[in-house]
């Protein structure tokens, strides 16, 4: 608010990486990061880089090729680094979430070292990555709406919770039809994973609506979720974003939203791959549009910036 107030703009998407940190410090390790000030102040750029060293052979870059494909895409790069950054969140969670540490240990029979680094990997790569591609794009397609739609969010959420914080939970996002059906169709219109890849452990027939594929076991298959979720046969004007699409009936279509590598209607297992935190991911986005309309009856701006905000009254 002081940002805009001064300057016309805030850019918010440091303060959103920030925010994810401590949300996802808390809820996934049971860590409070101001516990710490050193890994506070550090832990959002840390994950950067180590995300940015392990995607960076495999980002497109189209400017000065062959250079790209022969200095930037040919090598695995030294964890050297980036060691530094991640053997300080190691110990934050040593320190500071041994209760989850343990469960790996006892539930799942992990060594301590083991449990510390899926957790890394956990709040990193999937969620922090995942989410730092995501909420942009949903608080800025809310945002930019120009339909009334912001004032119907506003108006579900008053009459779910009211303006309290203390009355938004993951249990009341279940009356908030609208406010699940927009971060759902924002899934569907910009999936934050666009692209999975597996390879067939057996001979069987892939079948679209007007043909058939025969698929042997070991090729490897790719799966194109805009592609998907845009199919004519399944989404009235699918190349269009609506949000009520999900919402009463629409809920059926629910099964053809496939973000998560699967259904939205299944259920993750081993076998299947799917996102575990499939509905992690749609509730805390939930509650993070739910908490915006407690705070302000509109906002305006875009995917990177946020321009005004009219508080609530």
């Amino acid at each position: 608010e002081s940002e805009i107030s001064t300057n016309g703009t805030s850019s918010f998407f440091s303060h959103l990486q920030t925010f994810l940190f401590y949300f996802l410090s808390k809820s996934l390790l049971g860590a409070d990061p101001a516990l710490d000030p050193a890994v506070a102040n550090s832990g959002p750029l840390t994950i950067n880089l180590w995300l940015g060293l392990q995607l960076l052979p495999t980002v497109p870059i189209l400017a000065f090729q062959p250079l790209v494909e022969i200095f930037l895409h040919s090598y695995t790069y030294p964890s050297a680094l980036v060691s530094g950054g991640y053997q300080k969140l190691y110990s934050f969670i040593e320190r500071h979430g041994k209760e989850v540490v343990q469960r790996g240990e006892q539930e799942f029979g992990l060594s301590a070292s083991d449990s510390i680094n899926n957790l890394i990997f956990t709040l990193g790569f999937n969620a922090f990555g995942g989410f730092s591609l995501f909420l942009p794009t949903l608080i800025g397609t809310i945002a930019s709406d120009k339909t009334g739609l912001q004032a119907r969010l506003r108006d579900e959420v008053k009459q779910v919770c009211g303006s309290s914080s203390s009355g938004l939970s993951f249990d009341s996002l279940k009356d908030m039809e609208l406010v699940n059906s927009v971060v759902y169709e924002t899934l569907r219109m910009n999936p934050p994973v666009q692209l999975q890849y597996a390879r067939a452990r057996k001979d069987f027939q892939l079948a679209s609506h007007d043909s058939a594929f025969d698929i042997k076991k070991g090729e490897l298959l790719c799966g194109y979720q805009p592609l998907a979720m845009r199919d004519s046969n399944v989404f009235d004007e699918p190349e269009s974003f609506k949000p009520d699409r999900f919402v009463g009936k629409g809920k059926e279509l629910l099964s053809y939203l496939f973000w998560s590598n699967g259904p939205q209607t299944g259920s993750p297992t081993e076998s299947n791959k799917q996102c575990a935190a499939k509905d992690f991911v749609t509730m805390s986005a939930s509650l993070i549009v739910a908490r915006i309309f407690q705070r302000y009856d509109s906002i305006s701006g875009d995917s990177g910036k946020i321009t005004a905000v009219e508080k609530a009254n």
